[in-house]
C-alpha cells in the first residue's frame, strides 16, 4: 500500500472517530437546562389536594376542605397522604408514566365525621390504576371506569 493511501485511510479513521465521539457526547447545556433535566418527572416530588371525586355514575363528591385531603409523592417511591382526620404513608410506582400502582396504605385510625370522604378514598385506594396530569391537575382513574379523583397542586404558603 502506498504512503499516500495509508495517510488518507488514517485521516478517514480519525474523522470517523471524532464524529462518533461528538455524536455520543451530551450536548452543552445552560444552567437552566441542567436544572430542568434534574427536576423530577411525573409524580415524584409533587403534592396535591383533592378537588372532587366523579363516580362512574356521574356522582360528584367535593371535600368540605381541600387541604384535609392531600397526597405527596416522594422521589423515593413513597407517598404520604392526609385523608381527612387520618394520615398515612405507602409506596407508589409508575412503570410507564401512565399506570399507577399504590402499595398498601399504613393509616392512623381516627374516626372522621359522617360527611367525610375518608371511607370512600380508603376503599378506592387499591383500585387506582392510572393517572394523567392535565391542565395542571392530577386525575387518578379507578378500575372499570368506576370513578376519577381530581387533585390540584398544593400551593405553598
Amino acid at each position: 500500500m502506498s504512503v499516500t493511501r495509508h495517510v488518507i485511510r488514517s485521516v478517514g479513521n480519525v474523522t470517523v472517530a471524532v464524529l462518533l465521539t461528538a455524536a455520543c457526547a451530551p450536548a452543552m447545556q445552560t444552567p437552566a437546562q441542567s436544572a430542568a433535566a434534574a427536576a423530577p418527572k411525573g409524580l415524584g416530588g409533587t403534592s396535591w389536594q383533592l378537588v372532587q371525586f366523579q363516580g362512574g355514575d356521574d356522582t360528584i363528591l367535593k371535600p368540605d376542605d381541600k387541604s384535609k385531603y392531600t397526597l405527596a409523592f416522594g422521589t423515593d417511591g413513597r407517598v404520604s397522604a392526609r385523608i381527612d382526620c387520618n394520615r398515612g404513608s405507602g409506596t407508589w410506582k409508575s412503570p410507564d408514566g401512565v399506570r399507577l400502582e399504590l402499595g398498601p396504605l399504613a393509616l392512623t385510625r381516627a374516626i372522621c365525621p359522617p360527611e367525610s370522604l375518608h371511607d370512600r378514598i380508603v376503599k378506592d385506594w387499591a383500585f387506582v390504576v392510572s393517572y394523567i396530569i392535565k391542565d395542571g391537575h392530577l386525575f387518578l382513574s379507578l378500575k372499570a371506569d368506576s370513578g376519577i379523583y381530581e387533585y390540584e397542586p398544593v400551593v405553598s404558603r
